[in-house]
């Protein structure tokens, strides 16, 4: 089979876009003899690179065909529910940190330990990085890299405006005075310091673990509703002095790079996770920066944690679970699919692949790289799996009321009942 490399990035950037990967249509009744469907949602670059890797696969394991899908936003999380409802599940379907407990104890995800060690050779990635992707005393997951969240800036914009670029010991007072700076140094309407970052649940996050709590806790919500109105008004009050993009900026953010203010160029900071600078510098002119979000008060704890940046699980629905463990394991494992990958995905778990790919990065990966390095001394303890439901809480609970606050139809406090109400019906333990 041709395929058209630029219709399909076109269509990973829209909806959805299905392509094989090789010749053939029929489900063979062997894993040796295979068709497997792998999902993910990502840039264009992600598509690109994971397209590559899929067919250096092929051509490395006769008899095996993939066909991929890739997805944009909010439409893969429709997609999975869709799959979950119909038991047609993608045989290798992409995952992150706060969705795999949630949609492995739904029974969307197959149990991956009687692969390791013969099939999933991945013993040298550490047991507490399998830790990250085991539920329930599970393996539900393969981690394809290592990220935490980050706090990305344009460079050339600081460096006309004669502002400091931002550094790890920013408190989130500094950078509410940072951002109202940025905002008056842009000049131009729609344009401001940074992003309406109530509505991202892992900056909420990391602000209640630099104040001892957390997003979750026991398979609960792992705060209240005082420190919800706190944060609620701290975005409020920010809004307020221009600090922020206006909220019909912001709700155009679908947790994508393509939809974040900092790429529309609608601000001069955006918040998202470290493996993503490589995406945000591919659609930016200025040079990025990069560095950890702001903290509590100076020596304070960062809030950081080491978390796998993406997840390969195996549907538990597949014919092929064998064959779909193969290509994971060729995906983490080969030095050529690691050097095809770069550290889009984030840092490589193995640490093989990553000596061999250090060489050919660019400065923008490199500096990813020396991100996750950085954090080394200031990352907290991993949190517990996220809780069935967590999913829901921050696509149809946070994010909302977070988009009436900022159209100001709710008060922070009212906000805050209702977040801690809402959440606690829909957070399933």
């Amino acid at each position: 089979m041709q395929i058209n490399r630029r219709s399909f990035l076109m269509g990973s950037a829209g909806a959805a876009a299905g392509l094989a990967f090789g010749a053939g249509s029929a489900i063979p009744a062997f894993a040796e003899d295979a068709q497997l469907r792998a999902m993910w949602w990502g840039s264009n670059d992600r598509a690109k690179r994971t397209l590559d890797v899929a067919k250096l696969y092929q051509s490395k394991t006769p008899g095996v065909t993939i066909v991929g899908e890739s997805l944009s936003g909010d439409g893969y999380w429709t997609k999975l529910a869709t799959q979950m409802a119909g038991r047609a599940i993608a045989d290798v379907f992409q995952l992150e940190p706060n969705t795999i407990s949630d949609y492995s104890k739904r029974g969307a995800c197959l149990a991956l330990d009687e692969f390791v060690p013969a099939t999933l050779k991945v013993q040298s990635f550490g047991a507490d990085m399998l830790k990250l992707t085991t539920v329930n005393g599970k393996l539900y997951g393969i981690g394809l890299g290592l990220n935490s969240f980050a706090m990305f800036f344009d460079t050339v914009f600081f460096e006309k405006a004669g502002l400091p670029l931002p550094t790890t010991d920013l408190t989130w007072d500094e950078y509410a005075k940072l951002a109202v700076e940025l905002t008056k140094a842009g000049g131009k309407e729609g344009f401001a310091g940074g992003p309406y970052a109530a509505r991202y649940a892992y900056v909420f996050d990391a602000w209640l673990r630099q104040r001892g709590k957390s997003l979750y806790r026991d398979g609960a919500l792992g705060f209240t509703a005082e420190d919800a109105k706190e944060w609620f008004s701290y975005w409020e009050n920010l809004r307020k002095q221009g600090g922020t993009v206006a909220a019909d900026v912001q709700t155009l953010d679908q947790n994508t790079i393509d939809t974040n203010c900092l790429a529309l160029g609608k601000s001069a900071v955006g918040m998202a996770y470290s493996n993503q600078m490589i995406g945000y510098q591919l659609i930016m002119k200025n040079k990025i920066g990069i560095t950890t979000l702001p903290r509590e008060k100076k020596g304070g704890p960062s809030g950081h944690y080491y978390r796998p940046a993406l997840i390969w699980s195996v549907g538990a629905t597949t014919k092929n679970g064998e064959a779909a463990a193969k290509f994971i394991d060729f995906f983490v494992n080969d030095l050529e699919a690691g050097k095809i990958l770069g550290v889009e995905r984030g840092v490589p778990m193995s640490p093989t692949v990553r000596e061999a790919i250090l060489p050919q990065l660019n400065p923008t990966e490199q500096e990813t790289v020396r991100y996750v390095n950085l954090l080394k001394d200031q990352v907290g303890e991993y949190p517990a799996p996220a809780p069935m439901g967590s999913t829901q809480f921050d696509q149809r609970v946070l994010r909302p009321l977070c988009d009436e606050l900022a159209f100001e139809r709710v008060s922070p406090a009212d906000a805050a009942t209702r977040l801690i109400e809402e959440g606690k019906a829909t957070i399933k333990g």
